[in-house]
């Protein structure tokens, strides 16, 4: 793999992205694979890049929320009320598209998913190139999202090019997960993915019960299967069920840091990543309560146990 691709350029990784190049960007969660979002056959260049059926939509990020208008045909009140709240931050909100959105971004939808990333690189990106980026996570469709540099470069180094493309290094993502996904363009709102800005944190701001997701699949992660290492994930409620399970569960470990969520939203993925590297047969995970940040915990967990496709 070229070792070459990573660097901690951010005007390097505007150029590229001016050029119709493909930038793997940190954010707050995990990274990205970014591409211009107003050009269309960079944007088919990530769809190849990680082998990503072309109908599932990408999320479009800004460097201010003054250019929804440019991306967004209205924007409901509810809508603007998390945006207020919660930009720049680890929210996406799902908005009627606008005219100039392209159909690569929305997988052919009328909708479209907006954010604006608060990781100083990729805010730094977005102001250097002057373009909006549209991306998702760095990683082979499905797999396990990336959190370091390095993540992106085991897994596309191979599937990117070094004369135009870049991996932009910014240290390891301080959340972990990726972000809340709201669809604005419901009555009440749908929480489609769950994340650091939390269902009740959403609840509160909006004065309402946001409903679960339902419906056809119209944004990132929707999928049963999803964020799925190689090894097999077994799920259990209490590490005393998890030690019973690992004592009959030949190379097998558990993974269980229910005391502190923060450190297990933000490990989770390396520590799944690391069990590949070293072998492991089956992680068993204690799921976290239903609370909190450990609603999106125990979605990526039941996603990455689920049968794969």
């Amino acid at each position: 793999m070229n070792s070459s691709l990573i660097t901690t350029d951010v005007e390097r990784a505007a150029e590229a992205l001016r050029a119709g190049g493909l930038v793997a960007v940190p954010t707050e969660t995990v990274y990205g694979l970014a591409a211009d979002a107003a050009d269309a056959a960079a944007l088919r260049r990530i769809f190849i890049a990680k082998g990503r059926p072309s109908d599932h939509p990408l999320i479009v990020h800004l460097d201010s929320a003054e250019r929804l208008d440019d991306w967004a045909a209205r924007v409901p009140a509810r809508a603007q009320l998390l945006i207020d709240a919660a930009w720049p931050g680890p929210l996406t909100v799902i908005l009627p598209r606008g005219p100039r959105v392209l159909d690569e971004v929305t997988g052919g939808r009328d909708t479209v998913g907006l954010r604006m990333p608060a990781h100083p690189m990729a805010a730094a990106l977005l102001e250097q190139s002057g373009l909006a980026f549209a991306a998702p996570s760095a990683n082979r469709f499905g797999s396990v999202s990336p959190t370091t540099a390095q993540h992106v470069l085991d897994e596309l180094g191979d599937h990117l090019d070094p004369r135009i493309d870049v991996i932009l290094d910014g240290g390891a993502c301080p959340i972990g997960v990726e972000s809340t996904i709201v669809d604005c363009t419901d009555d009440p709102p749908q929480v489609l993915r769950a994340g650091a800005v939390t269902v009740e944190d959403i609840d509160r701001l909006l004065g309402v019960t946001t409903a679960p997701a339902s419906g056809p699949s119209r944004a990132s992660g929707m999928l049963a299967s999803h964020y799925a290492p190689r090894c097999e994930i077994r799920l259990v409620d209490d590490a005393d069920d998890a030690f019973a399970l690992r004592a009959g569960t030949p190379r097998s470990e558990v993974l269980d840091l229910t005391d502190d969520l923060v450190r297990y939203a933000h490990d989770l993925y390396a520590r799944l990543r690391d069990a590949d590297a070293r072998g492991v047969g089956t992680v068993i995970a204690v799921l976290p309560p239903p609370v909190g940040l450990g609603h999106a915990i125990r979605d990526r967990l039941t996603k990455a146990a689920a049968p794969r496709r």
